[in-house]
Order: C-alpha cells, then sequence, then structure tokens
C-alpha cells in the first residue's frame, strides 16, 4: 500500500510502499477513503521532538488524525463488524485495563492518546507501539471498539470532521446543553466552533451567541438559523455585557471556549464573566496563558470551569445518528481535497483558510 510518512521533522513528507498490515484478535483493517487535517498540525510535527512530556508516533510515521473509509477486513475476535461497512475511525487510544478504562473513562487513561496525532503523556507512546497507523494511508489497523458506523447520506469527506465535531459535542455534553440552555461559542469561525455551532443547532440548543473576530465568517454563521444564532464581533469590544443583553441579563449558561492557539487570556476572561449563576465554560481550545481565578466569585455564583478532551466512540456514534436522521445538518461544510502526495499543501492549507472552519481539508489515499 502506499503511505505518507514523516522520517524526520525536518523533511517534507515522503509516500512509501509498505505491506498492508494483517488485522489480529479484536482489530480491524479500514480502506482509509478520507483523513481530515486539523489546523495545529503543523505546529504539532514542529514540536515533536522538543516536548518530551507527550508521545508522538516513531519515525517513520504515519500521521492522520481523522480517518473515515470502509471496513476490509477484521480480526478473528471481531464478532458484528463485517468487511464493506462505512466507518469512522476514533482515534482515541488507550491501555484498556485501567480502572479508567474499565469504568468506560478511557480519556482519563495514563496512555491516553489520538493515534496518527499525539498522546498526552509519555506513556502514551506504548499506545502507539501498538497501533502505529494514521490516516495518511491507504490501508490502517484500528480496535473494533473505535469503529464508528456512518450512515449513507454522511460523505467520507464529512466523516473527517468527526474529530473536532465530536471535541465540541463532548464539550456540549459535558455541560448538559439542550434546549433549556443559551451557550455562548467563544471562538465560533474556527474549526472545533463551527462545529459546536452546528452540533449546538442539532441538540435543540435555541440560542446560541457566536463570538469571534472574523465578522463575514459570523454573518455566514448567523445566516444557518437566523432566528437562534446571534453574533458579536471582539473588534466591537469585550462580549461580557453583550452576551448578558442576549440573555435578558442573566448570561448564557453554557460558554464553550474553542479559541485558537495564542488567543489573548481576556477573550476567554470576558467570556467566562458574563456566564449566568450557576453556568459552565468548557475548554476545548487552545489557549495555554494562565487566567487570573477570583475563587469567591465561583463560589458565589456556582461557577464550573471544565476541561474536556475528545470524545467516546458511543458519543461519536451519537453524532451518526444525528445525521442520519437530520438533526446534524453538515451541508454547511465545504471541502478542499488533496492526494497522498500533497499532505505538506494540505497540512498548510489548513493553516490558511479564509473560510475558516467552514472549509474542511482533507487528504483523500
Amino acid at each position: 500500500m502506499a503511505a505518507a510518512r514523516l522520517h524526520s521533522s525536518n523533511e517534507p513528507f515522503q509516500v512509501d510502499t509498505i505491506d498492508v498490515p494483517e488485522p489480529t484478535g479484536s482489530d480491524v483493517l479500514v480502506r482509509v477513503r478520507a483523513c481530515g487535517i486539523v489546523p495545529n498540525l503543523k505546529n504539532v510535527l514542529a514540536a515533536a521532538d522538543f516536548l518530551p512530556e507527550l508521545a508522538f508516533p516513531e519515525y517513520p510515521a504515519i500521521y492522520g488524525l481523522d480517518p473515515a473509509g470502509e471496513i476490509a477486513a477484521v480480526g478473528p475476535d471481531v464478532l458484528e463488524l463485517t468487511p464493506g461497512q462505512r466507518v469512522y475511525v476514533n482515534p482515541g487510544r488507550s491501555c484498556g485495563s485501567c480502572k479508567h478504562c474499565r469504568g468506560a473513562r478511557p480519556q482519563l487513561c495514563t496512555s491516553y492518546g489520538l493515534g496518527g496525532y499525539h498522546g498526552f503523556t509519555p506513556q502514551a507512546q506504548r499506545v502507539f507501539q501498538r497501533y502505529p497507523w494514521g490516516g495518511f494511508a491507504e490501508y490502517m489497523i484500528a480496535p473494533a471498539d473505535s469503529m464508528v458506523i456512518l450512515p449513507d447520506n454522511v460523505s467520507y469527506n464529512e466523516a473527517a470532521r468527526f474529530g473536532y465535531l465530536g471535541t465540541a459535542y463532548g464539550a456540549l455534553d459535558r455541560a448538559d446543553a439542550g434546549p433549556t440552555t443559551t451557550v455562548l461559542i467563544n471562538g465560533a469561525t474556527g474549526t472545533l466552533g463551527v462545529g459546536a455551532i452546528l452540533l449546538a443547532l442539532a441538540m435543540g440548543v435555541p440560542k446560541i451567541l457566536a463570538v469571534a473576530r472574523n465578522e463575514k465568517i459570523l454573518a455566514t454563521l448567523q445566516a444557518l438559523a437566523p432566528n437562534r444564532i446571534v453574533t458579536h464581533s471582539n473588534d466591537d469590544g469585550p462580549c461580557t455585557d453583550w452576551a448578558r443583553d442576549q440573555s435578558d441579563g442573566l448570561g448564557p449558561d453554557i460558554v464553550i471556549d474553542a479559541l485558537g492557539p495564542g488567543s489573548p487570556p481576556e477573550a476567554t476572561l470576558d467570556a467566562l464573566k458574563s456566564l449566568a449563576r450557576g453556568g459552565k465554560l468548557v475548554m476545548i481550545g487552545g489557549g495555554f496563558d494562565a487566567l487570573p481565578i477570583e475563587p469567591p466569585w465561583f463560589m458565589v455564583n456556582q461557577i464550573s470551569y471544565i476541561g474536556s478532551l475528545w470524545f467516546t466512540t458511543a458519543q461519536g456514534e451519537v453524532m451518526s445518528r444525528m445525521a442520519a436522521a437530520g438533526t446534524l445538518d453538515l451541508s454547511p461544510l465545504t471541502h478542499q481535497t488533496f492526494t497522498l502526495d500533497q499532505v505538506d499543501k494540505a497540512i498548510e492549507a489548513a493553516c490558511n483558510r479564509e473560510l475558516g472552519g467552514l472549509v474542511n481539508v482533507v487528504v483523500t489515499p
């Protein structure tokens, strides 16, 4: 098979011919048809040699975080999945045997990592050694319990966006978003932010406050559901008072912080301070600067600041069913596709998108 592999952080990807792996045990062989490019991949590749507190695929490495395709073969212990089924492969990998994995909380596993991307502790190197395949290849092996079955009305290109969609869904789910809540999406025009808006619409949130800088993209987002989405540009000042005005003076019940790397901490604080009493801020973005915390304000207003990492396969199945039912509408996304020998160009395109999160950059092996 052909695989785009990275032999060194200082070199471009190289398309190599390697053996198609054989599925064993409870693993599945997937013929990859599309793999999404995350905007932060360029930074991850540059950091791979300098962050020993994380784990990365070993060189020559097959990256590719968000693969979708069809099952080509299954291991002898796989009883329900069959060749030909269309799937999204959840890249979340964990040890499978610690107390967190046994308790259906794999993201808390000390070996947890994202296949084709990076792990969050040095111990995650163990799962990369077991599953070294990302989506920049014609075939890959993944555990059976990572397969999200796709409905016929979800294309492979759309499924290749499930990673960032799922991250947004996981955050909204943790915050109990639904028809009785008002949700503010901070960084609404980015990849995570657009996903959060599409999922909030699908989950029945009646009022969505979209906050970002790009007024053109904000207008496009508002047009998706003008009776439910209102927008604010940070160029017009902090969002705090505006958000309260848009929610009967009370403030939003939920803030999804989806700001990108390098965003000023003040942008997060402005959204945090807008929360209603009992409100929750869920962090899924790339803001890394320390935030000044006022404990009395958190205590008196019963405010929650929550971190949310990725999503489970079960949550991916919920998204798939939403899409099948038509409540999750993926049609606003446009797809920019690249072939396997254009991976480097695809990574650059993911960093420089005029339409922000409305553009889905995909490699099609």
